[in-house]
């Protein structure tokens, strides 16, 4: 990434150079398509919400205070973008019970991912991440794969940080169950190997 900073990009654009517009688009429209084919899942609707984010940022572009990253904003602007498609899809998102979750659980858990091959892991959990709502896995992505903070998390979903962190450790349970059931068969053939 360039040395020069985005805010230098920001005031060329409000001042009429509407062309640098393109050099933000290009900085973040990978991580704002990840996100929205994340909480969408779908290609092709991912790039139409992406277009619609980097839009609405543009028209908004004046209403950015810079009280927060750059990024964060955008983040937030496509995160509102992915929940307005998905409320126009009316697409539901299974729900996953986290009665079944337990503190052998983790244990448990990471046990068995030592198991596995480092590119197994990946796609493991990244299959995983795809079984939960959207929402929640956004949120883990956020955490984990972006390092955002729970502030920033809180600014992008626009919920509190105290919010963002019950929200995550929720999250966490529900994963953790999803990966206990994809696991077990990976545990069996393992031990059947080993015998």
């Amino acid at each position: 990434m360039s040395a020069i900073s985005d805010q230098h990009y920001i005031d060329k654009i409000l001042q009429g150079d509407a062309s640098v517009f393109a050099v933000l688009v290009d900085r973040y429209k990978d991580m704002v398509f990840t996100l929205a084919l994340k909480m969408i899942k779908n290609r092709e609707e991912a790039e139409e919400t992406a277009q619609d984010t980097f839009v609405k940022a543009y028209k908004s572009l004046g209403k950015f205070k810079g009280d927060s990253k750059f990024s964060t904003w955008i983040y937030k602007i496509a995160y509102n973008a992915c929940l307005d498609r998905l409320k126009k899809n009316k697409k539901e998102d299974s729900n996953i019970s986290i009665d079944e979750f337990s503190s052998n659980l983790v244990k448990t858990m990471d046990n068995a991912l030592s198991l596995l091959e480092e590119a197994e892991r990946r796609q493991t959990i990244q299959n995983c991440l795809n079984l939960l709502p959207a929402d929640e896995n956004l949120l883990l992505t956020l955490f984990y794969f972006d390092d955002q903070s729970l502030e920033e998390i809180g600014k992008i979903m626009n919920i509190s940080a105290n919010n963002a962190k019950v929200k995550l450790f929720r999250s966490r349970q529900k994963l953790a169950v999803i990966l206990r059931k994809q696991l077990q068969p990976e545990i069996i053939e393992c031990y059947e190997r080993e015998r």
